[in-house]
């Protein structure tokens, strides 16, 4: 009988393990309120205008008025969860010159709000929206540019998975940052990137919402379901060696953001199957940037979360009606309903991450010339298994996996590392897993 009981609670172990759903990610998606989002997005959009270079003085117009409201926000959340985020400015000054869009002396000012990990509080996974707006010229501080998509959608996104996640605790810590000087250059995501490597942040990478609300594209189609996720292949911080190697070994689409961009697409998939997360292979869109790149330039993985059928006419636009069409970024054209899906996709992906125990630091792979593809990785001290995942070379996505139990080394019998990709991820008690690792050493 003894025997029984250790068999039935080694299966049980086995089954939880393996699960592939968690009852509370439901429960996220279904906490994020797109009216709410809605309300963010109309008080954002009422600053009038949240240019970088904007008035910083008034309490109701300009990006000063904007970032002190944010913060208000974060503060507002942190005290129904007892003090639980730690909420704070991080700025650097800019000189006017520095480029032909930084016409003044300029504070770049980000707002931040930490929700502390318990297990791994200096171990992150960021949520970004952007603060700022613009109109045609990107020079003109004055006029009126209500950003109601570009990027109000981002930030009460951003706002909203907080109020949502802040009532749940974590192994891992979540940041929610409202980033500044985006249309500027990047300077937010600068600033806060050189700002994590000074403070030794371990970070898992960042998810950027930019323009997460529109659902009418100027390609004449309406979708409230597809939306885009870019990553780019592999870091621009790899050495020669890595570049080298990779000619031998593979891996020329399997960099830390690739990876973080098919836990998105997976996670997505798993718990919201009526979207359709559409993993695009480059950093960003033709020719432009967003606030994840600074933090790919820093070495950390970072992927772009947006809409997928955008509406140029209402980018960057003075608010003007010409030949008929209406131009402008203004409040009718977002769409709350979706921007809640895309805002609950963020959660769940936020959450599953920081429930889930770090990846392993090193994969290594053998097999060459021998009909078994074998990984040995190094041990993760929370992680009560490892799945080994491996997908056809053409693949986008991990197709095929199987849970090894708690073991750093496992032969895949008949299955040629020639003919396929291979990773590793870490799995914690409930299920949840790391990012997949792809093999960084090889073994003979």
């Amino acid at each position: 009988m003894k025997k029984f009981y250790v068999l039935l609670f080694s299966l049980l172990s086995i089954s939880v393990l393996t699960a592939q759903t968690d009852a509370r990610l439901y429960d996220i998606i279904n906490s994020v309120s797109a009216e709410r989002i809605e309300n963010d997005v109309t008080k954002l959009v009422s600053f009038g205008t949240r240019h970088t270079l904007s008035d910083t003085i008034s309490q109701t117009r300009g990006i000063g008025a904007a970032r002190r409201w944010i913060k208000s926000e974060f503060e507002t959340i942190s005290k129904a969860c007892n003090n639980c985020l730690e909420v704070f400015y991080q700025k650097d000054f800019i000189k006017k010159g520095d480029n032909d869009r930084i016409v003044k002396d300029v504070w770049i000012v980000n707002v931040v709000a930490i929700k502390r990990g318990s297990k791994y509080p200096n171990r992150f996974i960021i949520m970004s929206g952007d603060i700022d707006s613009r109109v045609s010229d990107p020079t003109n501080f004055t006029s009126d540019s209500p950003g109601a998509n570009d990027n109000a959608s981002g930030m009460a996104g951003t706002i909203e998975a907080a109020r949502v996640l802040s009532k749940y605790d974590f192994e891992s810590s979540i940041i929610f940052v409202g980033l500044s000087g985006e249309e500027q250059g990047l300077y937010g995501g600068k600033g806060l990137a050189a700002y994590a490597k000074k403070n030794n942040w371990d970070i898992v990478g960042i998810l950027n919402n930019d323009m997460i609300g529109n659902i009418t594209g100027v390609d004449g189609v309406v979708s409230n379901r597809d939306f885009r996720i870019f990553s780019e292949p592999v870091p621009p911080t790899e050495t020669e060696e890595e570049r080298n190697a990779r000619r031998f070994y593979g891996g020329e689409v399997d960099g830390i953001s690739r990876q973080l961009a098919r836990y998105v697409y997976k996670t997505t998939k798993t718990y919201m199957p009526e979207m359709n997360p559409m993993l695009i292979y480059r950093l960003d869109r033709f020719g432009r940037g967003g606030h994840h790149r600074p933090f790919n330039d820093a070495g950390f993985a970072g992927i772009r979360i947006m809409e997928a059928h955008e509406n140029y006419t209402q980018q960057h636009q003075d608010i003007r009606v010409e030949d008929g069409i209406a131009y402008g970024d203004v409040l009718e054209h977002v769409n709350f309903e979706y921007a809640k899906k895309l805002t609950s996709v963020n959660a769940i992906s936020l959450a599953s991450i920081a429930w889930a125990p770090p990846a392993p630091e090193t994969v290594e792979i053998g097999g060459i010339v021998e009909p078994n593809a074998k990984l040995r990785w190094s041990k993760v001290d929370s992680a009560m298994g490892y799945k080994i995942y491996w997908r056809d070379t053409t693949s986008p996505t991990w197709d095929n996996f199987r849970y090894v139990g708690d073991v750093t080394e496992h032969t895949l019998e008949g299955i040629v590392i020639d003919n396929f990709f291979f990773g590793v991820a870490a799995v914690g008690k409930d299920g949840h897993e790391s990012p997949v690792v792809f093999p960084n050493k090889v073994f003979r």
